[in-house]
């Protein structure tokens, strides 16, 4: 693609690093923003630049959060005893939206995948595990992608938690194996949180 100005280009090359947004579409962003007012360029830019310098991971559950605890585990509406466990926030997120739970979470922050160099270490795992420690804790439920790294961490976190004697669930596998938690609809999403199953269950099927 051929620039008029380096200044573009730059810009373009930069919205292009965004996952799914190829170098046409970066150029139309780029356009877009160079046909607003000045004020308008410097707030959008001030926003990212606000969030990178403020944003917070829960020092509980790990999600992305304006507080040192997030609004979730802080709420007096939330169960506390049910633990759903999940790679990211955009999970959390997928999960809120289908209405269906009423407890808390706890974020990984990734999967098991030795292909990547991402091991138990990598993750937030030993958090988990020192919260059901703690006690007070009657179900922990594996909300992971159905997929190959999502098995594998499944049963590395089943291994973790079996030693403490708390109902271990995962979801109903209404979502395709290989798919992805924040991918799939609501009412299926819903559906596979509502009717989850005791993990050995699982492993048998």
């Amino acid at each position: 693609m051929n620039f008029s100005s380096k200044l573009l280009e730059d810009a373009v090359n930069e919205f292009s690093k965004l996952p799914g947004v190829g170098q046409k579409t970066a150029l139309r962003l780029v356009l877009h923003l160079l046909s607003k007012e000045q004020e308008e360029v410097n707030q959008f830019g001030n926003t990212f630049i606000k969030l990178k310098q403020q944003i917070k991971h829960c020092t509980t559950c790990h999600n992305i959060s304006d507080y040192a605890i997030c609004e979730i585990c802080t709420s007096h509406k939330r169960d506390k005893e049910t633990i759903c466990v999940v790679e990211d926030t955009r999970d959390v997120m997928a999960i809120e939206n289908t209405g269906q739970y009423f407890g808390v979470y706890h974020v990984l922050g990734g999967l098991i995948s030795p292909m990547d160099g991402i091991g138990p270490a990598d993750l937030f795992i030993d958090g988990l595990v020192n919260r059901v420690a703690a006690g007070g804790i009657k179900e922990i439920i594996l909300a992971l992608s159905p997929n190959m790294e999502g098995d594998t961490t499944l049963f590395y976190l089943y291994k973790r938690l079996k030693e403490f004697n708390v109902p271990v669930t995962t979801i109903a596998r209404g979502i395709a194996f290989g798919g992805e938690l924040e991918y799939a609809d609501e009412i299926t999403l819903g559906r596979s949180i509502v009717t989850r199953v005791p993990y050995e269950t699982a492993m048998m099927k």
